[in-house]
């Protein structure tokens, strides 16, 4: 590779290079990492030169800037890398709140159900909320719990609970997060939460 002028791609990545670099010396790392010390931009500029090489900043802040004598392309690659490792690692979640009934359709549930997986793959947190009123407040837990179990157990996304079942004023609630050591199965077909065979 040539000796590359300071273009504009080099601020598109926020990063001086060669004729750009304005500081009288700076502190310099040759292509395998070593540790060039301070040395005028002269210098540096003939080494990275004398290499077919760029000298490119990478510690602006520095005092002095730190520069790298390195390949224009093989940096452009490492910077993309990172700016996507980060973009990735800052990516929000958020606690979805998905609700069904005693009662609810087959219809709903399959609805409820496909949006909860869209959710997971998204990386978020999805909780799912039995919600009871009335009569149903005082049904035995042991049946409600299972009612909110068929719910989780059409979700076509693979899962794990990341709090478990509780019952709180306005029902169950239960806390699941994806999985990804487990394959996503297809949906089946969701059972309605009805109340036929309630306990007394």
């Amino acid at each position: 590779m040539g000796f590359t002028k300071y273009t504009s791609q080099a601020e598109k990545v926020r990063a001086r290079m060669n004729e750009g670099i304005k500081s009288p010396e700076v502190r310099v790392i040759g292509p395998e990492g070593e540790n060039f010390g301070v040395l005028p931009i002269r210098e540096a500029l003939a080494r990275a030169q004398a290499a077919g090489l760029d000298l490119i900043e990478i510690s602006p802040n520095a005092q002095p800037p730190v520069c790298k004598i390195t390949d224009y392309g093989k940096f452009k690659y490492e910077q993309k890398k990172k700016d996507k490792e980060i973009k990735s690692k800052a990516h929000v979640t958020e606690t979805k709140v998905t609700q069904v009934k005693i009662g609810t359709s087959e219809r709903d549930m399959q609805i409820k159900a496909g949006k909860a997986a869209a959710w997971l793959k998204e990386g978020h947190r999805v909780r799912v909320d039995l919600f009871l009123w009335g009569r149903y407040k005082y049904m035995e837990y042991e049946f409600l719990k299972e009612r909110l179990e068929r719910f989780l157990a059409v979700i076509p996304e693979g899962f794990k609970i990341a709090e478990p079942i509780q019952k709180g004023l306005k029902g169950l609630s239960v806390s699941i997060e994806r999985d990804t050591s487990k394959k996503t199965a297809p949906q089946k077909k969701a059972p309605e939460i009805s109340a036929s065979s309630e306990k007394a």
